[in-house]
């Protein structure tokens, strides 16, 4: 095995072990409570399912699929860090009106519920993820 190989090999292994932990982490916070808190476990679930069918089949098609579920993991994350700012400012507004953008924007960012950079996960682990299959052999074995 070549260092290249062994490289991806390791960045598919973390992808696993992140996608894993993050699923178990939004489990137990109880991220499920409303639909759109949904989604990231839906999203992650279908991760650990397209990582395990690439494990065994290592098919260029699972290396699409791959990277299109990926590049659904950038926007789940983009979009989860908007919502988390949206719900933190909406709550800071209730409870003074009068604050400038700026405090407003202060406080939402140093927030503890909703964490806004949570989400950025999401996104990590879709880079992770395409830079797993960037120039993987599987897509050049399939011109």
């Amino acid at each position: 095995m070549n260092t290249l190989s062994a490289i991806r090999r390791w960045i598919l292994a973390l992808l696993a072990f992140g996608l894993v932990g993050t699923g178990v982490e939004l489990t137990l916070t109880e991220h499920y409570e409303t639909g759109l808190q949904v989604i990231p476990l839906v999203v992650i679930a279908l991760g650990i399912c397209v990582v395990a069918w690439h494990t065994l089949a290592g098919s260029a098609l699972s290396i699409r699929v791959l990277r299109g579920t990926m590049g659904v993991f950038l926007l789940a994350g983009i979009v989860g860090m908007g919502l988390h700012y949206r719900g933190g400012a909406e709550f800071q507004v209730e409870i003074d009106p009068a604050q400038s953008r700026w405090e407003i924007f202060k406080k939402v960012m140093r927030a503890k519920a909703p964490p806004v950079l949570a989400s950025g996960t999401m996104v990590q682990l879709g880079l992770l993820g395409l830079l797993y299959v960037y120039k993987h052999p599987a897509l050049e074995q399939d011109v």
